[in-house]
């Protein structure tokens, strides 16, 4: 019997976090990231307990973002 591989779940986008893009104009480079990336970024954004905690992830989000070269502190390359 085979197994299915697992899954992610999939995070729908939190109106602080499409805010925070179109603010800082980002949406473009946001939609631009792999599927799994833009997902694991709301999973981890909102996973945090406190308000703090999600403002921290959320202002690293964006510094990466604006950047281009690195998800969640590992450098990265966009592939052609």
């Amino acid at each position: 019997m085979s197994q299915r591989p697992l899954r992610r779940p999939r995070h729908a986008m939190p109106e602080f976090i499409q805010h925070a893009l179109e603010e800082h104009n980002l949406v473009e480079k946001y939609n631009a990231r792999p599927p799994y990336q833009r997902n694991d970024y709301i999973g981890w954004i909102t996973r945090g307990k406190q308000e703090a905690t999600q403002q921290k992830r959320l202002d690293q989000m964006i510094k990466e973002l604006k950047g281009g070269t690195h998800y969640m502190n590992m450098k990265w390359h966009k592939k052609s």
